[in-house]
């Protein structure tokens, strides 16, 4: 028997706002809220929210002396178009691992996600 649910993975970063937006653009859903906690409302039930952090450091990928923490896996159906969908939207590049079905980004706070074949 679980001990607790799930309620809502949260990311901490400079402007809730903006970085809301930015995953709303990827992932599509509403984003509600402003100031310090913004919601983004994600199709089929998923959640994701954003505190305001001060002082907000970006992780390094890969780095032992700032870890990333987590990272956000995002299945896609055709990872060059999802590649270009992000960058237009702020992404920068970390990694294009060969052959192994995915690709690695920062999002415009420097939070490392994933693009994955699906």
């Amino acid at each position: 028997m679980a001990l607790a649910k799930l309620g809502v993975v949260v990311l901490d970063c400079p402007d809730p706002r903006a970085l809301a937006g930015f995953y709303a653009e990827v992932l599509g859903g509403t984003v509600e809220g402003e100031g310090e906690w913004v919601d983004l409302k994600v199709p089929g039930g998923a959640a994701l929210a954003f505190q305001r952090a001060p002082g907000w450091v970006p992780p390094k990928w890969p780095a032992a002396d700032a870890s990333q923490q987590f990272h956000l896996d995002l299945e896609v159906e055709d990872l060059d178009t999802a590649e270009q969908g992000v960058l237009a939207l702020g992404a920068k590049p970390l990694a294009h691992p060969d052959g192994r079905g995915f690709r690695v980004y920062a999002d415009p706070a420097g939070h490392p996600f994933c693009l994955c074949a699906c």
